[in-house]
């Protein structure tokens, strides 16, 4: 019996050991948003994709799946998309190697202020609900680059519902802020959304293979 898609999120996370490498298994995490990620030249990821690493170098964007879990969900994908915003990050939880994770994890994007654009607005005939970047991103997208002969990397995207009401912000001076190379490593994704009451509604992954030298 084939999974739903929903089930089929956390069966796939659960085989790479993203839960709980990444999402903690006491978390209970629930999927309610289905999404891919869409690179330059139309390459999709979903769940476990493997990639090349000059397929990754741009920033890419988001496509949500239109699909219908909750009242809630149905209203807010037929709306004008005033009401739900969403987090996007992208982190690595195998730096420098799965093998040895001791700068697990790697921060490589986070952008707030995503929105999926309304159903009625999409041409007939398509099913793309390429999401709307409403902000700069606050962790500039660094692309994967995993060192010469450290195996396999896990990229995570873990998409976060924000808080309803106010237009939420990571506030200046926070951690996220920081761009160079160091200040990338050893952060916590999920961490990253309890401090902000964050709520994780979605996760997607790909792999990458390091090039041995």
């Amino acid at each position: 019996m084939a999974l739903d898609p929903l089930s089929a999120v956390v069966t796939a996370l659960e085989r790479e050991s993203i839960i709980p490498d990444v999402i903690p298994k006491t978390s209970g995490f629930v999927p309610t948003v289905l999404f891919s990620v869409i690179y330059p030249g139309g390459i999709e990821v979903v769940l476990s994709t493997e990639l090349l690493r000059e397929n990754t170098l741009e920033e890419p964007e988001i496509n949500f799946t239109p699909m219908v879990t909750s009242d809630e969900i149905a209203g807010d994908l037929t709306s004008n998309r005033g009401e739900t915003s969403y987090t996007l990050v992208m982190t690595d939880p195998d730096a420098p190697s799965r093998a040895d994770p001791k700068y697990r994890q790697f921060r490589h994007w986070v952008i707030t202020g995503l929105k999926s654009p309304a159903i009625s607005s999409i041409p007939s005939g398509t099913s793309s609900l390429i999401a709307l970047k409403t902000r700069a991103s606050i962790t500039p997208y660094r692309p994967p680059g995993p060192p010469p002969g450290s195996g396999s990397h896990r990229y995570c995207f873990l998409l976060f519902q924000e808080p309803a009401g106010n237009a939420f912000t990571v506030p200046e001076g926070a951690k996220e802020y920081g761009a160079a190379l160091e200040e990338r490593r050893s952060w916590n994704a999920f961490e990253f959304g309890t401090q902000y009451g964050l709520k994780l509604v979605g996760a997607n992954y790909f792999i990458v293979k390091s090039v041995d030298v």
